[in-house]
C-alpha cells in the first residue's frame, strides 16, 4: 500500500507550537498550495491543506517559519473522527508531515516584501538570496524526520 503526499506552498497563520500531555511537541497548520492551472478569470486557485508536524519538525518550523513562509512537505493522508460537544461526528483529513524542507525564512520574507513574493512562481525557492544567517546552523533544504507515533 503507498500513502505519500509531496506539496509545496505557503503557511497560512503564524505557527503555534503546543505540547501533548506527555511534552510531545506538534503543530497544526494549513499550506496554501497553487494549482497549476487558472479558472475562467485568468485567477489561479489555492488549495487550503491541513497539515500536522510532530517532534522536532513541530519545533524546528515554529522557531524558523510562520506565515507566508515557503515550505516542502512530504508525508501522508491520514484521517480520523471524533464527536464534537454538540454529539455530531467530525471526519478530519490532514496531511501527517514525515520531512518538512524551509525553503524560505521569516527574515527573507520580510525583506523581500509581500509583492515580490507574489511574483516568484510558489514551486521554487527564492533566487538570488543569501542565507544571512537566518538559520543558524541549520541547513535549510535538510528534511526533518516527525514522530510517527502520535496519539490519535
Amino acid at each position: 500500500m503507498i500513502n505519500n503526499v509531496s506539496l509545496t506552498g505557503r503557511i497560512t497563520k503564524d505557527l503555534e507550537q503546543r505540547n501533548t500531555n506527555s511534552g510531545k511537541a506538534f503543530v497544526n497548520f494549513t499550506l496554501a498550495v497553487d494549482r497549476r492551472f487558472k479558472d475562467q478569470n485568468g485567477e489561479r486557485q489555492a488549495d487550503f491543506i491541513q497539515i500536522q508536524a510532530w517532534g522536532k519538525t513541530a519545533e524546528i518550523l515554529c522557531n524558523y517559519a510562520g506565515k507566508g513562509s515557503l515550505i516542502g512537505v512530504e508525508g501522508r493522508i491520514q484521517t480520523r473522527n471524533y464527536e464534537n460537544n454538540q454529539g455530531q461526528r467530525v471526519y478530519v483529513t490532514e496531511v501527517v508531515a514525515d520531512n518538512i524542507s524551509l525553503l524560505s525564512s521569516r527574515n527573507q520574507q520580510q525583506n523581500q516584501g509581500q509583492s515580490n513574493f507574489n511574483q516568484q512562481n510558489p514551486y521554487e525557492a527564492p533566487r538570488n538570496q543569501q542565507n544571512n544567517g537566518d538559520f543558524g546552523n541549520f541547513n535549510a533544504g535538510m528534511p526533518f524526520e516527525s514522530d510517527p507515533n502520535m496519539p490519535f
